[in-house]
């Protein structure tokens, strides 16, 4: 499997990583890993994203649309 090394890293950004990591209750190269791989990954579908937004099983409540009003056709005579 290929490696990566990553130098020049600043003293903050290498603190903030090792709490996230241990947070998360990985290493610092696991936590990173995954950074890297929530990064490149695809972007959700369209549809995905529609179901997280608004279905009842992801949301605590449905979507509420406003009563619909109705109008009558336009005459032109």
């Amino acid at each position: 499997m290929p490696s990566l090394s990553v130098r020049k890293i600043d003293e903050d950004t290498m603190h903030r990583l090792r709490i996230q990591a241990a947070m998360h209750g990985t290493s610092m190269e696991e936590e990173v890993r995954q950074i890297l791989k929530r990064a490149v990954a695809a972007p959700e579908s369209l549809g995905d994203l529609a179901v997280k937004l608004f279905s009842p099983a992801y949301g605590s409540e449905a979507l509420e649309l406003p009563e619909r009003e109705t109008f009558q056709p336009l005459s032109f005579e």
